[in-house]
């Protein structure tokens, strides 16, 4: 059981520290609204997981490789992520934004549901969990049963939880010492950044497709 946690925690960490959309709107979203930011919007990822979990035990694993729903998956999903990029730069040059602390209910759902549009949107996250992450799956099942496939996810989702919260803590903390000129600029590179992983998506996407 420790070796099926330490693995899935160890196999996350690799996937959550290279650069992506959601570490993106993590950083903006810390920015702007506080340290507690990225622990919010990985409970919507872990939930979106959970959700994809269910579904490749139902054997719907074999759907999620399929060319048609990467496809769609990276069309819709990118344009997504474009329109996002690109109503943060929108919004930084027209002076519409400004960092504020902002904790209300409506804020915090609306990170959670981010947390899970943005994951979906992502179509490399759905064939990972389609094709690695059920090989982990399986054999934590085989070894430990529905337990096995528990701490699987649990040793999984820690490394999210520690890595995006810690990028959480440190950016929302000191984004007290960012002037309004500095902050408008880095939402305006997050959004390069979002359009640049939107782009890329709708490319590979539409190369699958002819």
């Amino acid at each position: 059981m420790i070796m099926i946690f330490l693995s899935a925690l160890a196999v996350a960490f690799s996937g959550a520290m290279m650069p992506g959309p959601l570490l993106t709107y993590t950083i903006r979203q810390s920015l702007n609204t506080g340290p507690y930011s990225g622990f919010i919007i990985i409970a919507g990822h872990a939930l979106m997981e959970i959700i994809l979990i269910a579904l490749i035990f139902m054997g719907l694993d074999i759907i999620l490789q399929s060319n048609y729903v990467q496809i769609s998956i990276g069309i819709i999903g990118g344009l997504l992520l474009i329109y996002m990029g690109s109503d943060m730069i929108v919004s930084s040059l027209q002076n519409k934004i400004n960092i504020e602390l902002d904790n209300n209910k409506s804020s915090a759902r609306n990170m959670l549901l981010s947390g899970i549009v943005i994951s979906a949107a992502n179509p490399y996250f759905l064939l990972w969990w389609a094709i690695i992450g059920l090989g982990f799956l399986i054999q934590a099942y085989k070894l430990f049963g529905t337990a096995g496939v528990f701490v699987f996810f649990i040793g999984h989702i820690s490394a999210d939880f520690i890595w995006y919260g810690l990028i959480s803590i440190i950016v929302g903390t000191t984004r007290k010492f960012i002037k309004e000129n500095l902050y408008r600029i880095v939402i305006v590179v997050l959004g390069c950044l979002l359009i640049f992983f939107g782009g890329s998506f709708f490319y590979k996407a539409i190369l699958i497709l002819v």
